[in-house]
């Protein structure tokens, strides 16, 4: 049974309302303030908010952002005795599902409900596919490579265990991949894993995103909030990019992974938690233990398993398979019947550097598919840097080492990504998937002209 919260001043409002829901087989709650609203929000799960723009203690906008922040997917619908085309309209923005005007009429009423509740259901069930598809994308990174079957063959021994990993490697290699691979190979499987970007985080909201905060904490703390390494309870924890942390976040880290206590920012009161970390960088850790950005003592905490995954680059046997695969994937996404790539293409993939690894495949492949008229992608399909690639380059770097390589792969990147976007470097970053900061260091150390 759906259940529903109407807040309304009125109370003639609010009994009409709940005769006309629990006719229609609804579980309707009913409260006169936004106080009160608030409360059961915080104690209670519903599926949808019926409220009063006008309340005593708060305003519908200002309300309705109190419980986007608690409760983002839930729908609310807000009514008004007063009709106003630009509060309406604020309404929308703010994620308001609709804005009717009173007097009600119910079968109005009844019919927007029973929208948002559909919609909300279709969001949900979209949201679960995805999940569910991101699932079954762990299997993809096994090659058949000498590199893959390495990586397969330290996931299957670390994956039982509770040891922290490292899993290290270039942008777009696959890292949070293996991250999955190893969750859903362990005991922790059918609990949570839960994924932290920490190159997106500040300091301030990377101490509240890990470990909660309460109530009034700070400026803007209107309600608790589960940090992710409650989220994560009894499953695994993947932090991404750990190598942007800030030293005081890494302090807190070191005592959660040492003593398994987080404290919600603003609280006095520890809380155990049981969580397997498993973190990723596409640096060495060790050399920023080194230069003072990152605590050696955390690092030794961490590092009880590291694994490394390799470049796309350094397995050649791996791209077909790789290009087959994500052929599949694109067929289903773009509604193609795309069959296979022309010998010339598959010789192009296999000689290209790939300075975007597997997600450069992805997309590459994805857009291939797009363009190709024919049940067969051509190289016509292909874009114009895998045709075009600097031959200069590869004169230079077979003379080169390894890490020679990487650099001038990936600056080249980089410079062809700013380019695409007009050196717009949130967007290249995005593209990229490498916070700014991350972007503003490469650019920085490459001496890229912006």
């Amino acid at each position: 049974m759906k259940k529903i919260l109407v807040i309304d001043d009125d109370p003639t409002i609010c009994m009409m309302l709940q005769a006309l829901l629990k006719r229609k087989s609804f579980d309707a709650d009913a409260v006169f303030s936004a106080g009160e609203a608030l409360k059961k929000l915080e104690n209670n799960q519903f599926n949808l908010v019926l409220s009063d723009f006008r309340l005593p203690d708060f305003d519908g906008l200002e309300l309705l952002q109190k419980i986007k922040s608690m409760h983002p997917q839930m729908p609310v619908i807000i009514m008004t005795s007063y009709a106003d085309i630009r509060t309406a309209v604020n309404a929308i923005k703010m994620g308001a599902y609709e804005y009717v005007t009173k007097p009600l009429n119910p079968d109005e009423i009844l019919l927007l409900i029973n929208s948002a509740l559909e919609k909300s259901s279709e969001q949900k069930s979209a949201q679960k596919s995805k999940e569910k598809k991101k699932n079954e994308e762990v299997n993809f990174v096994r090659g058949k490579s000498s590199n893959s079957q390495q990586i397969d063959q330290y996931i299957k021994l670390v994956a039982p265990t509770d040891m922290s990993v490292i899993i290290e490697g270039e942008s777009g290699t696959g890292k949070e991949i293996a991250a999955q691979r190893i969750h859903y190979d362990s005991k922790r499987k059918k609990k949570a894993f839960v994924a932290v970007d920490c190159g997106a985080l500040s300091t301030d909201l990377a101490g509240s995103e890990l470990f909660g905060h309460i109530k009034g904490s700070f400026t803007g703390a209107i309600n608790d909030k589960e940090g992710q390494f409650e989220a994560a309870e009894g499953g695994t924890l993947f932090l991404d990019e750990i190598g942007n942390l800030s030293y005081e976040i890494q302090v807190k880290l070191l005592r959660a992974l040492q003593e398994r206590k987080v404290r919600r920012i603003g609280s006095n009161k520890d809380i155990d938690v049981d969580v397997r970390i498993v973190v990723a960088t596409n640096e060495d850790l060790s050399v920023s233990v080194n230069k003072g950005n990152f605590r050696e003592d955390l690092y030794h905490r961490l590092n009880e398993f590291k694994i490394t995954v390799p470049a796309l680059r350094n397995r050649i046997e791996d791209i077909e398979l790789f290009a087959n695969y994500f052929l599949e994937l694109s067929n289903e996404e773009l509604n193609k019947t795309v069959a296979e790539f022309s010998p010339e293409v598959i010789e192009k993939f296999k000689s290209y550097s790939w300075p975007g690894n597997l997600r450069e495949l992805r997309n590459v492949v994805r857009r291939s598919v797009l363009l190709s008229p024919e049940r067969k992608v051509e190289i016509i399909s292909l874009p114009n840097e895998i045709l075009n690639e600097n031959n200069s380059n590869t004169a230079i770097l077979e003379g080169s080492d390894l890490k020679l390589i990487q650099a001038i792969n990936e600056k080249e990147l980089i410079i062809s990504t700013l380019q695409k976007v007009n050196y717009n470097k949130s967007k290249a970053a995005r593209m990229l998937n490498i916070d700014r900061k991350t972007l503003y260091n490469k650019i920085k150390q490459y001496k890229i002209d912006m």
